[in-house]
C-alpha cells in the first residue's frame, strides 16, 4: 500500500465513523416515532436494498452459503437465503436500535417470548457459575439484555469495534442494564474469579478471530474456533448453557435456552479442548440450520487455514 493510499484510507476512516455514529444516534431517536411493526418493515426494506448495493458483502454471504449448503440447496435457493440474510440483518439491527430506549422488563416483555428459563435457573442454582454460549445470530445483543433483566449480572465478552465511540455507545447500553462488557482476550483472571464465585458470562465463539483456537468441523469443513468457552468451563467447573435469539414471522423475538452442554473430561487437555469445542460448535450449527437467514454469513468464518491458528 502506497503512502498516498494509506493517507486516503486514514482520511476516509475519519469521515466514515463519525457518519456511522451520527446515523446510529439518529436511528435510535426516530425508531420510537414509528410503531414497531412499521419500523421493522422499514429496516428490513433497507437491508434488502443493501443486498443489491453492497456487492462485496453480498458476494461473501453467497460464497459462504454455497460452501455450507452447496450440496443441499440449489443456486436459486442459496441466492434467496442470501437476500433474506440482509433483510433479517436490517430487521434485527432495527430492533436492537429501538431497544436502546427499553429500560424495564415490562417493556422488554412486549417484544419477546422466552423458552427454557428453568434450564438457566437450575444451572445458576448450582453456584458453580454459568457460561452462556451464544452466536452472532438474530438480535444477539438481546442476550445481554435478557441475562441482565434476569439478575445474572453477566460479563459479556466481545471484540471492540474499529471506532471507540461506537464501542462505547454499545457497551454503555450493556452496562446500564446490569451487564458488564469485557474485551475479548483480556481480564481472564476476572472471568475465572467470577465463575468460581457463581457468576455468569456470555461468550460468542462463531467467528474467526485472532485468539487461541482449535480446528473443528463446521458445516462439513475445518474451521478455526475459539477455545475460550471450553477453557473457562474446564478450569472452573461452570455449566455451559446455550441461548439464542431469532425473529419470528409474527414479529416477536424468541429466546431459547437449551440444555446444559455435557463436557468430556479425559485429562488430556488437547483432546478435551478439541472434543468439547466441537460439541459447542455443533450446538451453534444446529441453531443456524433452523433459521439460516439469521446468522451473520458475511463474516469470513473459514478464513484461517490449518496451521495458521493461534495456539
Amino acid at each position: 500500500m502506497t503512502k498516498r493510499s494509506k493517507k486516503f484510507k486514514k482520511i476516509r476512516r475519519k469521515i466514515r465513523y463519525p457518519l456511522i455514529l451520527g446515523l446510529v444516534r439518529f436511528m435510535i431517536f426516530i425508531s420510537r416515532l414509528f410503531p414497531r411493526k412499521t419500523w421493522l418493515a422499514l429496516c428490513g426494506f433497507l437491508g434488502g436494498m443493501a443486498f443489491h448495493v453492497a456487492s462485496r458483502s453480498r458476494k461473501l454471504a453467497t460464497k459462504h452459503l454455497k460452501m455450507a449448503y452447496g450440496k443441499e440447496k440449489s443456486e436459486a435457493e442459496i441466492k434467496a437465503i442470501a437476500k433474506q440474510v440482509f433483510v433479517m440483518m436490517g430487521k434485527n439491527a432495527g430492533d436492537i436500535i429501538r431497544a436502546f430506549k427499553v429500560h424495564t422488563l415490562e417493556d422488554f416483555n412486549k417484544i419477546r417470548v422466552v423458552h427454557g428459563v428453568e434450564i438457566a435457573e437450575r444451572a445458576f442454582a448450582k453456584g458453580k457459575g454459568v457460561i452462556f454460549l451464544t452466536a452472532h445470530f438474530g438480535a444477539f445483543e438481546f442476550v445481554a439484555t435478557e441475562l441482565a433483566f434476569r439478575g445474572y449480572k453477566p460479563l459479556i465478552i466481545g471484540t471492540p469495534m474499529k471506532d471507540e465511540r461506537l464501542t462505547n455507545l454499545l457497551w454503555e447500553q450493556r452496562n446500564k442494564l446490569g451487564a458488564s462488557a469485557i474485551e475479548r482476550g483480556k481480564e481472564t483472571v476476572r472471568l475465572i474469579k467470577s465463575l468460581k464465585s457463581g457468576g455468569t458470562i456470555a461468550i460468542l465463539i462463531d467467528q474467526d478471530t485472532r485468539v487461541k483456537s482449535v480446528f473443528v468441523d463446521f458445516f462439513g469443513m475445518p474451521c478455526a474456533t475459539p477455545i475460550g468457552a471450553t477453557l473457562l468451563a474446564l478450569r472452573t467447573g461452570a455449566a455451559i448453557v446455550p441461548i439464542f435469539y431469532h425473529l419470528r414471522e409474527d414479529g416477536m423475538q424468541e429466546a431459547n435456552f437449551y440444555p446444559e452442554v455435557e463436557l468430556t473430561i479425559t485429562g488430556d487437555e488437547e483432546t478435551d479442548m478439541r472434543v468439547n469445542t466441537q460439541r459447542l460448535s455443533d450446538v451453534i450449527e444446529a441453531e443456524i440450520r433452523k433459521h439460516p437467514a439469521q446468522w451473520l454469513w458475511l463474516h469470513e468464518r473459514w478464513k484461517t487455514k490449518p496451521g495458521e491458528e493461534i495456539q
